[in-house]
């Protein structure tokens, strides 16, 4: 067996790219299982509450353009249009300035973090079979990450 250096995720028998690592949706739990952040922990959990009580998100609040101009800003694409390799690339950044000594990286991680859980009530919200075609899977890999860090 060879092991990774990313989080000791095991691998049979095969070299491991970077890119292999990070395309699976799975990961995004894997992601969970270490240092995670107290503030994400409390939004993932008012999130799967309301999503348990309700069945969806209650309002349908597109994020603003303030939201997107500070994803932009730290290099993210909205949720709907990032791959899956780059949100489990964003969880394992935004954890690690959450954990870091900056506090100002802190604070944005946060921030951020409370735009993609905006993002992710409103897609659950206003998702539908037609239009799930246009979206790449990110938005699947951040939902599986905010559940199980939630539990």
């Amino acid at each position: 067996m060879h092991r990774s250096g990313n989080l000791g995720c095991y691998y049979a028998n095969k070299e491991v790219k970077d890119n292999d690592y990070y395309s699976n949706i799975n990961t995004a739990v894997a992601l969970g299982k270490v240092h995670v952040p107290l503030k994400h922990k409390q939004l993932a959990s008012n999130y799967v509450l309301i999503k348990k009580i309700f069945g969806s998100s209650v309002a349908s609040i597109p994020i603003t353009y303030a939201d997107r101009a500070t994803l932009s800003r730290h290099g993210f694409l909205p949720l709907e249009l990032s791959t899956v390799s780059q949100v489990n690339r964003q969880i394992e950044q935004l954890k690690s300035w959450a954990n870091g000594g900056d506090i100002l990286l802190a604070a944005y991680a946060n921030e951020l973090f409370e735009i993609r859980i905006k993002e992710l009530k409103y897609l659950c919200l206003t998702m539908t079979p037609a239009r799930s075609v246009e979206f790449k899977d990110g938005f699947k890999a951040f939902e599986k990450y905010v559940e199980y860090i939630a539990r």
